[in-house]
């Protein structure tokens, strides 16, 4: 077994794991440490656990210290120094003519290096670019082009709901989403109703894909045939959220169309077929067969092949 230590670098940016020696750590506490970028500040957001060798990939790095008052007031300055970047960045991207947006500036807690992230419709020359802010930076410079979804996560903002993007509160990762989801769930596929502020299907749309897809395990597909409380009928349409089936029910007069539980509805094996009625019957099962056979022989048998003479 071996203690590990979870850190987050971005409010809802992934979680990384450390080794935390012998330091005591508590939720949300500022602590130094020693990345592949090198040296970052991030804060605790899984306290101590153990867990066994195997499940660790790769070696540990370790936890170097508490943040001290002078290293959180470097991180501010490091800050109001981002800010500035994107005035200079700007200018530069507009004086180059490269059509690619800026979107956010970083600075490593060492200022060893400083990373652009911007988006853009295709591939971006801009090794001149990249020089001309070594140039004025004097550090290691990375530009690094992201997607629309990633740009929302890092501007933030309101989504349709009202509340901030959830992306850029709480979500580490990006899930995948697709139009089929909207469908299921008998959502509106207008796309402005269904896309977030990135211009993408939102992400909430998976947040209840799994209970639709348990619940409609068990209810029984439009066209079939079962049996309620009022008889047997046929399922006109379903009511996921409910549980409820749309039911017409077959009568000698008019049909009777009702809403059951899904718990009150026995689904029937088999197709079905048009009677001289017009009702939709469906076909006798296997039971009923066997016992019509047993009255009458030759019932349900082919009828014989013509014999050449």
């Amino acid at each position: 077994m071996i203690n590990i230590v979870g850190v987050r670098f971005k409010k809802a940016g992934k979680i990384y794991y450390f080794d935390p020696k012998d330091l005591e750590l508590e939720l949300d506490e500022a602590v130094i440490v020693e990345t592949t970028r090198g040296v970052e500040l991030g804060i605790v957001s899984l306290t101590k656990k153990l867990v066994p060798q195997e499940d660790v990939r790769g070696e540990l790095k370790p936890i170097l210290r508490k943040a001290t008052p002078e290293d959180l007031e470097r991180s501010r300055r490091n800050e109001a120094r981002e800010k500035e970047a994107m005035i200079v960045c700007k200018a530069k991207i507009e004086a180059h003519g490269l059509d690619m947006k800026l979107v956010d500036v970083e600075f490593t807690f060492d200022m060893n290096k400083v990373i652009f992230y911007f988006t853009a419709d295709g591939r971006v020359d801009f090794r001149d670019l990249v020089k001309d802010l070594a140039s004025v930076f004097r550090t290691r410079i990375e530009l690094r082009q992201i997607g629309v979804r990633d740009e929302a996560k890092m501007k933030s903002g309101i989504g349709p709901c009202g509340r901030t993007l959830c992306c850029s509160s709480f979500l580490a990762d990006f899930t995948s989403v697709s139009i089929k989801m909207a469908k299921e769930q008998n959502l509106s596929l207008n796309p402005t109703k269904i896309s977030g502020i990135c211009g993408r299907l939102m992400c909430c749309l998976k947040y209840e894909q799994d209970t639709y897809e348990e619940i409609r395990k068990r209810l029984p597909r439009q066209g079939s045939i079962v049996n309620t409380p009022m008889g047997r009928g046929e399922v006109l349409m379903n009511k996921t959220i409910k549980e409820q089936v749309k039911v017409k029910i077959f009568g000698e007069g008019e049909d009777v169309i009702e809403f059951f539980p899904i718990s009150e509805c026995e689904m029937i094996k088999g197709s079905y077929e048009d009677n001289s009625t017009g009702k939709k019957e469906p076909k006798p099962d296997a039971e009923e067969t066997a016992a019509s056979r047993k009255k009458d022989p030759k019932a349900g048998e082919p009828s014989p092949e013509p014999q050449a003479e």
